[in-house]
């Protein structure tokens, strides 16, 4: 057989093969780094970390009625809810609402009236008040239903510095409910209060420092504007550390009627110093208006 002479077509082979290397090359090249950056957009990144969310509640020392607490859900997560006689009162008219509430969807922040200054004249005197309280305080919250672990905030209205005997009885409030079954909680004022020469105190701060190393769960008080919002119901209140307390786990930014020194550059309240929801067009009902990182502060509603 005759042998083909291919040495031509070998070069012109290779001759091809060079300028398909060089036309395929760049389209190669886009292609990898398309492929990279499709990757790269797809690959999972740092997670992102969700703020916290922040929930809407009230308090008032009167039952407004279960027609309004129906009313009131449509924009309050949580309600106060008083164990014993709300100050300067002598009855409760929160007494036996708990499963009606409870069946609402309402979570709770627990309050039992503390004493002032001047009622804890002593030493001996302020053991026997404490054990009294935390005996009356717990028992309330069994007979209404509340289950154990809940947090019962002690109602502290005097703000600065407290006497020796109110740091006695906090520590005895906090260890006394633990050894029957609830947590301690405080509510206290968050504002700063101008001591002179250039000092300020905050209630909250001095009781932390003073009770130390006892432990209780924060809900302050601080209605001056800034830091509260003034009178209003907004569906993303701002969160407790917002108050100017960072450890704080309840805010009230509203109290009723409005405090003419602290509250005095704040807007929304109505003509007559109250606060009222939005929904309550007749104002029926005035609130203080508070901001929890717990739909249910006190975890009274499990």
């Amino acid at each position: 057989m005759k042998r083909l002479n291919t040495e031509p077509a070998q070069e012109e082979n290779t001759e091809e093969r060079k300028a398909m290397r060089l036309t395929v090359s760049p389209i190669v090249c886009f292609a990898t780094l398309l492929a990279v950056t499709v990757f790269v957009a797809n690959s999972p990144s740092e997670p992102q970390e969700t703020p916290p969310r922040t929930y809407l509640g009230f308090d008032r020392n009167d039952y407004p009625g279960d027609d309004a607490m129906k009313l009131l859900r449509r924009d309050f997560a949580f309600t106060g809810y008083w164990l014993g006689s709300p100050p300067d009162d002598t009855t409760n008219s929160w007494t036996g609402k708990r499963e009606l509430l409870r069946s609402e969807g309402f979570g709770f922040v627990l309050l039992f009236a503390g004493p002032t200054s001047g009622q804890l004249r002593d030493q001996p005197y302020t053991r026997k008040r404490v054990a009294d309280d935390t005996q009356a305080a717990a028992a309330a919250a069994r007979r209404e239903g509340f289950p154990p672990g809940s947090v019962i905030f002690l109602d502290i209205e005097e703000g600065g510095r407290l006497p020796s005997t109110y740091f006695t009885y906090l520590k005895a409030w906090a260890s006394e409910l633990e050894r029957l079954g609830f947590r301690a909680g405080v509510y206290c004022s968050g504002i700063p209060i101008d001591e002179g020469e250039g000092l300020t105190l905050i209630t909250s701060d001095f009781i932390r420092e003073k009770i130390k190393p006892t432990e209780l769960v924060y809900w302050v008080y601080n209605d001056a504007c800034p830091p509260s919002p003034g009178c209003s119901t907004p569906q993303d209140p701002p969160a407790p550390s917002k108050s100017g307390i960072a450890y704080a786990q309840v805010w009230q930014f509203v109290r009723s009627p409005r405090d003419k020194q602290t509250a005095r550059h704040c807007r929304g309240y109505a003509k007559d110093g109250n606060c009222y929801a939005a929904l309550d067009t007749a104002h029926r009902f005035h609130l203080d208006v508070n901001s929890a990182t717990s739909p249910d502060p006190s975890g009274g509603a499990k």
